[in-house]
């Protein structure tokens, strides 16, 4: 007598299951390799520059493309194309780290909010729009400014200012379940609220959250990107590609592959985060164009 075995819904196989939906959409598989691609090169560029990010050298100031430097170099005699494949090495740290804090502490007060209803969350979410409401970079800036532009400082800080928003994505999300039969069932058992998020919500918004992170990450790398172009991000002689902007704009006149590298590079990361978020959003089902209950 044979038996056949059932194939059991594990986290691994439900991860595979949706890269594999990811790669098969073009978009998708775009997008990955892009985000792989930048992955790998901040892994490995220290190994590739073909010079020190930091060597000067007055007698090539703002040179232009030749077979010795492929994108010219700077103002300061410096090669641009090692500068620019190290660019993205603290940006891809910092937000790296920061985007899942984000998300996670936004998340979870969210689904909170969520849950408890009633006058209670509609006051506390007029905290959080009013909050919004703010410019960032204000309320960046005045943070960066009090305690240092460190990474110590930046990380904290990108993940505060960044979860702040999740939290209506993670209420609105938790506001479809929340009513759910499976919830009301944990509620009667008289499960605490700490349970019902932990066991009950979270697992049912958690690939809304997914798709949201992927949107943020992005968002970030532009935040971190423009606090290094305004001189509160990264310190020189460290590359940065908003730092790299920054520098070379005033020679784009006549010496425009200072500003070009920087901005492909982090313009094709971007591009692919987005892309990936994009074709995730639809592997798993989620309308990204949906609003969040007020």
């Amino acid at each position: 007598m044979s038996t056949t075995a059932v194939p059991q819904n594990t986290a691994l196989s439900r991860f595979t299951g949706v890269l594999g939906d990811v790669i098969s959409r073009p978009s998708g598989a775009l997008g990955l390799g892009l985000v792989a691609a930048h992955l790998i090169m901040a892994l490995i560029s220290p190994y590739l520059s073909p010079y020190d990010y930091k060597e000067m050298n007055a007698a090539m100031m703002l040179a232009g493309p030749d077979a010795s430097h492929w994108l010219g170099t700077d103002h300061l005699g410096r090669d641009v194309f090692s500068r620019t494949i190290q660019g993205g090495r603290e940006a891809i740290l910092v937000t790296g780290i920061a985007t899942p804090v984000a998300v996670f502490w936004g998340g979870m007060v969210g689904i909170f909010f969520g849950l408890i209803g009633g006058r209670v969350d509609e006051v506390l979410m007029r905290f959080v729009d009013a909050f919004l409401s703010l410019p960032w970079i204000l309320k960046m800036l005045v943070l960066i400014v009090t305690f240092g532009t460190g990474i110590e400082v930046l990380i904290p800080t990108l993940a505060f200012f960044y979860g702040i928003p999740v939290i209506r994505i993670a209420r609105a999300a938790t506001h479809d379940v929340v009513a759910r039969d499976f919830v009301s069932a944990a509620r009667a058992r008289g499960h605490k609220r700490l349970t019902i998020m932990r066991r009950e919500l979270l697992p049912n918004v958690l690939d809304t959250l997914m798709v949201e992170g992927a949107m943020r990450w992005s968002w970030m790398l532009l935040a971190f990107s423009s606090l290094s172009f305004l001189g509160f991000g990264v310190s020189p002689p460290a590359p940065d590609w908003g730092l790299m902007i920054s520098d070379a704009r005033g020679y784009m006149s006549f010496a425009p592959w200072g500003v070009l590298g920087p901005v492909i590079a982090l313009s094709s990361l971007i591009i692919g985060i987005n892309l990936t978020a994009d074709a995730l959003a639809k592997a798993l089902g989620i309308d990204r164009a949906q609003k969040a209950p007020v």
